[in-house]
């Protein structure tokens, strides 16, 4: 939807009719002239050294990153890592990328592809971006991917590639509008390591709002 439909768009909601041409161009100019937000210096690096930002930072958060040579790897690390922590049953994202693997590495642990339920500890998603500049994962909902595998299990397992690292949040939503160029998500997440909370009694607690453990498969890029 371009800007113009969509300053339309508000218009006939907020029930003033349609704007005139002068109108228009002055909200257009306004949208346009707009000047970028400051950037943190840590995150103005070349593209190794945001994955290397990346890595400090969401490791800082308590974040877990298991790094993978390529994508066929997934299957057979997600296993050790289920099987060393002893679950049985994955519930997991329904996108096309992720059912074209192989997933016999899995052996006795099921995979299910819809949305997480209470009591479910494991889920696997993808994710729109990893930004540098705090070790964080922007994620979006969809009809194959839902908000709730990221927030119910006890545990989410993310993939992230190296080429979806991005050094700032405004590059992280440039990607996100390049990607979705005509209607955004209805929901955008930005996850920073595990869940927690110090509010009751000064002492940390994880899990207070979500998975209790940030899994962080990280799919290197070939040279």
């Amino acid at each position: 939807m371009s800007k113009t439909a969509i300053f339309n768009k508000i218009r006939r909601g907020l029930k003033r009719g349609a704007p005139s041409a002068e109108q228009t161009a002055a909200a257009l100019a306004r949208i346009q002239s707009r000047k970028p937000e400051l950037v943190p210096a840590r995150s103005q690096l070349d593209h190794p050294g945001q994955i290397e930002l990346f890595r400090s930072m969401s490791s800082q958060a308590a974040a877990k990153l298991i790094d993978l040579d390529s994508l066929t790897q997934l299957p057979e690390k997600v296993a050790e890592w289920m099987q060393h922590q002893g679950f049985t049953e994955l519930v997991s994202a329904n996108e096309s990328w992720l059912n074209e693997l192989d997933w016999a590495p899995l052996n006795n642990i099921s995979r299910t592809c819809r949305v997480a339920q209470s009591g479910d500890n494991v889920s696997l998603t993808g994710c729109m971006a990893g930004i540098a500049e705090t070790g964080t994962l922007m994620l979006h909902s969809g009809g194959n991917s839902p908000t709730t595998l990221n927030f119910l299990p006890d545990c989410h397992l993310v993939v992230l590639r190296e080429s979806q690292i991005v050094g700032c949040y405004e590059d992280a939503w440039a990607m996100l509008r390049q990607n979705h160029p005509d209607s955004l998500p209805r929901t955008v997440n930005m996850i920073t390591g595990p869940s927690r909370s110090a509010d009751i009694g000064q002492k940390l607690q994880m899990g207070a709002h979500g998975p209790c453990e940030l899994v962080i498969f990280l799919v290197k890029e070939a040279h």
